[in-house]
C-alpha cells in the first residue's frame, strides 16, 4: 500500500506541473516553433558555427544556448543574447538587418542589438564569442 500511495503522490505532482503550465508556458510557445533557429551547436569546447554559416547582413539564432549570432558586414560578427528584453520570449529569426521576437513584434538591430521596433525599450544585451579561423564559439 505505501508503494501505491507514493504512486499516487508522484501521479498529483505531475498532474500539479501539467497544470502549472499554461500560466508560463505561454512565452515558450514561441521558443520551441522559433524559425531560423540552429540545432545543437557542432561538437567541441563551446563550439557554435563555421563563419560561412552565419549570413552577411542577417544570423542565425542558437535557442538551446540563448545567444544570437550576427554578421553585420562581411567578417564581422557579433553575438547577443537571444531573450527578448520586453519580456523574456526567445527570439525567432534574424532577417531584413534585424533579430526579430516573435512574442510581441520587438526588433534589435545586428550591429549593435538596439531596438529598432518595440515593445521593448532595452537593447539585447552583448554576449562575448571568439573567432579563429572559421570557427565561432563562447568566449
Amino acid at each position: 500500500m505505501g508503494v501505491g500511495g507514493l504512486a499516487l503522490a508522484i501521479t498529483a505532482c505531475g498532474g500539479g506541473t501539467d497544470t502549472a503550465q499554461p500560466s508560463t508556458g505561454a512565452p515558450a510557445a514561441p521558443e520551441s516553433s522559433a524559425p531560423a533557429a540552429s540545432s545543437a551547436p557542432p561538437a567541441g569546447g563551446g563550439g557554435l558555427a563555421k563563419t560561412s554559416e552565419i549570413p552577411v547582413g542577417g544570423g542565425t539564432v542558437f535557442k538551446d544556448q540563448k545567444i544570437v549570432v550576427t554578421q553585420p558586414a562581411a567578417g564581422q560578427f557579433k553575438a547577443f543574447s537571444a531573450v527578448c528584453t520586453h519580456q523574456g520570449c526567445a527570439v525567432g529569426s534574424v532577417s531584413n538587418g534585424t533579430i526579430n521576437c516573435p512574442c510581441h513584434g520587438s526588433k534589435f538591430a545586428i550591429a549593435d542589438g538596439a531596438v529598432t521596433d518595440g515593445p521593448a525599450k532595452e537593447p539585447l544585451p552583448e554576449k562575448q564569442i571568439k573567432v579563429e579561423g572559421d570557427q565561432i564559439t563562447l568566449a
